[in-house]
């Protein structure tokens, strides 16, 4: 699954998990990153030519929002078309959902060191670059002839998803401003949450009629559509950061407390998606799976539409816990409803709505926790939603071997549980704005510091 998340400097992606792209509002003054956090000395990103005070323009997300429905679809889609594909390589279910874990495990490791080793590249290379990584990794998996060659190209997949997503993260992020940042990232969350209500369930559909080889011919020619649109994006740079400032970013407390809540998120969902077809007792040519993945979809649609204007009205914090808690409740309930189809759909709805209101949040908190780095935090934050996605996707193979499919949906909500409590207690940004009350009184209430994290 590529969420979204979510990192060249960034954030990715989604989730993952893609709403109507507008103009983005006038904005407050970009806030600043930058390349050694210890200082106070900030290096603010460069607004590129041609967004003016109004950040990037509604057809500028939507290019970004594209990619990241483009690589939405891909990481749905294959829990999908899971049975089909573990016959057709010869695997067994649970290995063949190893796929996931092989794509995530790559992005994470691969999202420092891509946007390490490309620091100063126009952000318009790196988002057409990594496309055209990303096609030419689907190309090898629609032609792979065993699950080695296909797990080689979900790799070379992996590198180019990161070097698009987490910069199409930033530059929404970054150009929108304070007051609008929510909703510009919302609209380029909005491409995966698209992909889950249109693309995944056309692409299952697809792939019962026409083979899961023709989906991914489909996906490498949404890539290569998107790619040759990149260039009429506005050049834009961000302050070039070494690995050591990076791992140094992921050594402050507040931030790493934010990461390991985006790593419980993730994988709770993901636990579940990577392995829905088995879990409901559907193979990849029944319709009524379509159906289901559809409803799962437009929750997710949903609630992508309403997090972004929460966010900016009610804070990060209890958004993110409505998120976390409603999906925990929606696991359990599944553990009911799996056997029977249309509660079963009706729950996976909920799972996409509460999902869709987790991944924004965190993106927002980090723009708090870490506003002097916040490039790199963002960053950092798309390598946790793919360890994420690799910490579900291996749990949930281990779930299906050792206890059978049908216990998938209590471990879910078991890790669930877990990425609510633990972000309830540790939330970083109280402690920062507790300290900013303090130093108010202290000085007289001069420079309040705006928080809008909850």
């Amino acid at each position: 699954m590529t969420i979204r998340q979510s990192s060249n400097d960034t954030a990715a992606g989604a989730p993952s998990a893609a709403t109507t792209l507008g103009a983005a509002p006038p904005t407050s003054p970009d806030p600043p990153t930058s390349a050694d956090p210890p200082t106070s000395a900030a290096a603010p990103m460069v607004r590129p030519r041609g967004t003016g005070e109004r950040g990037l323009r509604g057809w500028q997300l939507g290019v970004l929002a594209a990619g990241t429905f483009t690589l939405g679809v891909d990481g749905f889609v294959l829990s999908g078309l899971l049975p089909s594909i573990s016959k057709d390589l010869s695997v067994g279910v649970s290995t063949a959902g190893q796929l996931t874990t092989i794509f995530s495990i790559t992005y994470a490791v691969a999202s420092p060191v891509v946007a390490t080793l490309t620091g100063r590249y126009d952000r318009r290379v790196l988002l057409g670059g990594g496309l055209i990584l990303f096609l030419l990794g689907m190309v090898g998996q629609a032609l792979a002839p065993s699950y080695a060659v296909m797990a080689v190209g979900r790799a070379f997949a992996a590198v180019g998803a990161a070097a698009f997503q987490s910069n199409a993260y930033i530059m929404a992020g970054v150009l929108a401003g304070e007051e609008r940042r929510g909703r510009a990232l919302a609209a380029v969350t909005a491409g995966t949450s698209l992909s889950t209500v249109l693309g995944v369930p056309f692409g299952v559909l697809i792939g019962q009629w026409f083979g899961w080889r023709v989906v991914l011919w489909i996906i490498t020619g949404l890539a290569a559509i998107t790619a040759l649109c990149v260039p009429r994006l506005p050049a834009a740079q961000v302050p070039q950061t070494s690995m050591r400032t990076r791992l140094g970013v992921l050594t402050r407390p507040p931030v790493l407390l934010v990461l390991l809540t985006t790593v419980g998120l993730v994988g709770a969902p993901i636990l579940l998606i990577s392995y829905l077809p088995v879990v409901l007792g559907m193979d990849s040519d029944d319709t009524s799976l379509v159906l289901v993945l559809l409803a799962f979809g437009v929750g997710s649609l949903v609630g992508n539409r309403l997090v972004g204007r929460l966010v900016d009205s009610r804070g990060a914090l209890p958004v993110l816990l409505l998120g976390a808690g409603g999906m925990t409740c929606a696991f359990t309930v599944l553990i009911g409803t799996q056997a029977w189809y249309g509660a079963a759909m009706v729950t996976m709805f909920a799972v996409g709505a509460f999902q869709g209101l987790s991944i924004t949040p965190q993106q927002h908190r980090l723009f708090v926790v870490a506003p002097d780095v916040s490039a790199v935090a963002l960053g950092l934050n798309g390598s946790a939603i793919y360890a994420g996605a690799a910490v579900g996707a291996a749990l949930g193979g281990l779930t299906v071997d050792l206890s059978g499919a049908s216990t998938i949906p209590a471990a879910a909500a078991l890790l669930g549980a877990v990425a609510f409590v633990y972000s309830a207690l540790t939330a970083p940004e109280r402690r920062l704005r507790g300290s900013v009350t303090s130093t108010d009184r202290s000085e007289g209430g001069a420079g309040v510091v705006r928080d809008q994290a909850g």
